[in-house]
């Protein structure tokens, strides 16, 4: 009991036939954004970088408050040359055993790299593992070359999109635990059982980088991430999108992108966040994200970033 409504449930006031019920309190869709001292994350380069400074970085970010730790999901860099490529899920959960507050969630991962069956039991069983600080990040996928280099099909668009809807139906039905069977053009599942169920289950936030992907994230998704230089151009029309699926925008997360492209060069050089991140926060804020991750690269990035906390 905690003094004032206890912790079974009822609030202490009998009525006519027992206790009445205290309302559960609606889950707050944006507290994966404000597990650090302000509502910014860091996605973390995968590509030319070694595992060893990537944890550590995860670990030093924590550290100095920032609230998320984030990670692409490629399987190969965009260049000439072969390089390091970190693989997005297994960062994330060496990630989660370093560090004890922040979230780790992908930025985002491909519906097309992985049955999304599988995919429900890797971020459910992280979900089960960090006592609730998973979030899945998810869109149609891009890099089409990496795909033929792997053998990953990679259809159009618009099976893309269908295939994304079809995933998220099959993850949040494994995240129930089951059994699960359900027809699917493709991803069919038959008496599929999913435990440990997470709980609460991993936030979805869906990936839009254009009108289309805007609308779609506000149809299936917990939350929407665009990036900065279309972000003021759709975040309208995202809202607009919700109240015509009949959703509301209070229960959504907006997560802005800050992106600072393919190259290995430092991206945060002069940056805003890293000379004045919390007046930079509030502009983005005032234009309707509800917290940010930003893209660090390099060694010299991280150590911006950490700096620039020190001002918060």
């Amino acid at each position: 009991m905690n003094g004032v409504d206890g912790a079974d449930g009822v609030n202490g006031v009998d009525g006519v036939d027992g206790p009445a019920p205290v309302p559960r309190a609606r889950p707050d869709p944006t507290a994966f954004l404000r597990r650090g001292r302000q509502p910014i994350g860091v996605s973390l380069g995968v590509i030319g970088v070694d595992a060893d400074w990537w944890l550590e970085s995860a670990r030093r970010l924590e550290t100095a408050g920032y609230a998320g730790i984030w990670a692409w999901d490629h399987f190969m860099g965009r260049g000439a040359a072969p390089t390091n490529v970190l693989e997005c899920w297994t960062m994330l959960a060496l990630a989660a055993g370093r560090t004890e507050r922040v979230t780790v969630g992908s930025f985002v991962t491909n519906v097309m790299n992985r049955h999304p069956a599988v995919l429900a039991r890797m971020v459910g069983t992280l979900q089960v593992a960090t006592g609730g600080r998973a979030v899945l990040g998810i869109g149609i996928g891009g890099h089409e070359a990496e795909h033929e280099a792997y053998g990953i099909d990679f259809p159009a668009a618009p099976e893309r999109v269908a295939r994304l809807e079809e995933a998220l139906a099959v993850i949040r039905g494994l995240w129930g635990g089951g059994p699960v069977s359900r027809p699917s053009p493709f991803y069919p599942l038959v008496n599929a059982v999913a435990r440990p169920v997470p709980e609460p289950p991993p936030p979805i936030v869906v990936g839009g980088e254009t009108p289309a992907g805007a609308r779609l994230a506000a149809r299936l998704g917990d939350g929407w991430t665009g990036f900065s230089d279309r972000f003021v151009e759709l975040e309208p029309l995202y809202r607009e999108a919700l109240e015509a699926a009949g959703r509301r925008r209070e229960d959504m997360a907006v997560v802005l992108g800050i992106q600072g492209g393919w190259s290995a060069g430092d991206s945060l050089r002069a940056s805003p966040w890293v000379e004045q991140p919390l007046e930079e926060l509030d502009r983005w804020r005032a234009a309707g994200a509800d917290g940010v991750v930003v893209q660090a690269r390099t060694p010299a990035d991280v150590n911006a970033l950490v700096r620039a906390a020190e001002r918060w």
